[in-house]
């Protein structure tokens, strides 16, 4: 059972990350996720995404994207950006080209929002656990984006301080401690409306 603060902890975040909703689609099946696997030739890798708030400052949704070196996935828990051609599962986003990570970070960057962008090189065995576990969680409740993000990247070696945290940007903060992690920003000044900034976004296809 909750004890009093870790209660009002939960409730606190459940107020702040407004960003998390419960509107994924069907789940696909293991054979449409195993025909999109995308394998990316970069180094192993893990990025923390962090969507904020440009009038607030507030963080209101966390996603990680995992470069293992079997396949690059995103897990977005609670999200509600879903493309056509990425495969989901249990919020896990598969086929993760170039391309539909380039959809994934400019759907979440937009006139009232930006992205913070934290990624850290791990070895290949790491990324392959953090894939592992995100794979096992299953679809996460709404406004428990960042305690899910921060549970499968805490359980990774190198990564212990990095768990329990209820709150985007208190997460990205710790994460952004870690060392070797590089930080970018990605700012867009399109549409507030999500569906309409991903429909364009597949039109250039």
């Amino acid at each position: 059972m909750m004890n009093r603060r870790t209660a009002m902890m939960a409730l606190g975040a459940t107020a702040v990350v407004a960003g998390c909703g419960n509107a994924s689609g069907r789940n696909s099946t293991p054979e449409e996720a195993a025909r999109a696997a995308y394998r990316h030739p970069g180094p192993p890798e893990i990025v923390l995404y962090t969507m904020i708030n440009n009038r607030t400052g507030s963080g209101a949704h966390s996603a990680m994207l995992i470069n293992a070196p079997s396949q690059r996935v995103i897990f977005d828990p609670a999200g509600t950006a879903r493309f056509t051609g990425v495969p989901e599962i249990g919020d896990v986003l598969y086929g993760i080209t170039p391309q539909a990570r380039r959809f994934f970070e400019s759907a979440h960057a937009r006139s009232t929002y930006r992205m913070r962008i934290l990624s850290r090189p791990v070895d290949g065995a790491v990324a392959e656990r953090a894939l592992q576990i995100a794979e096992s969680k299953g679809p996460v409740g709404p406004a428990l984006c960042s305690n899910a993000v921060s549970d499968i990247i805490g359980k990774l070696p190198g990564f212990e301080s990095v768990r329990g945290i209820w709150l985007p940007n208190k997460l990205a903060d710790r994460f952004a401690r870690l060392p070797g992690v590089t930080e970018s920003e990605l700012r867009e000044d399109d549409s507030d409306d999500k569906r309409a900034a991903i429909a364009a976004l597949e039109a250039q296809q």
